[in-house]
């Protein structure tokens, strides 16, 4: 058992489709079994609307589109990361769709390489890393990168209908 570093820290590893993903344990504030969020008229083709979390309105991302992968599929194993984001002048609290949440998993910075610029089809400015994994490789999410001030925009009239 290797002990604990400064260097270390602890992701979620979840799945959307046959790629694995993480995202810092420290945002994600709760993991949801899947319900279909309420529709929101006018929103983004991957907002797929508001989820009630202890009497919030969430607005509910589909990562799959949003990454241009092909829309998620519910099935017994959909969960929803419920998870707030830190941007310039605000926290955003958002629930990411995906497919199966896998464990909690501790990557040293040292086990964390730049993403490639070439080879991989998501826009890589949305990842802040790659850990390579026996089983393949695991790709870091940047959601401040992801949800930048445009994106943000775009979730304005969600947000209104949540407050």
């Amino acid at each position: 058992m290797m002990s604990r570093t400064a260097n270390e820290a602890q992701y979620v590893t979840f799945s959307l489709g046959e790629e694995v993903f993480a995202l810092p344990v420290s945002i994600v504030r709760e993991i949801l079994d899947y319900r279909a969020p309420f529709k929101i008229p006018n929103g983004p083709s991957y907002l797929l609307g508001l989820t009630d979390v202890r009497g919030q309105g969430v607005p509910t991302i589909d990562l799959r589109t949003r990454l241009g992968m092909t829309a998620a599929v519910a099935t017994p194993h959909t969960r929803v990361l419920v998870v707030d984001v830190m941007l310039a002048d605000r926290v955003l609290s958002i629930g990411l769709v995906a497919d199966r949440v896998y464990e909690v998993a501790p990557f040293n910075s040292d086990q964390i390489e730049q993403a490639p610029d070439i080879g991989v089809r998501w826009n890589s400015t949305y990842i802040s890393g790659v850990v390579r994994r026996a089983s393949g490789f695991v790709v870091l999410i940047d959601l401040p990168q992801l949800f930048s001030d445009s994106e943000a925009e775009a979730l304005k009239p969600a947000l209104r209908m949540a407050g």
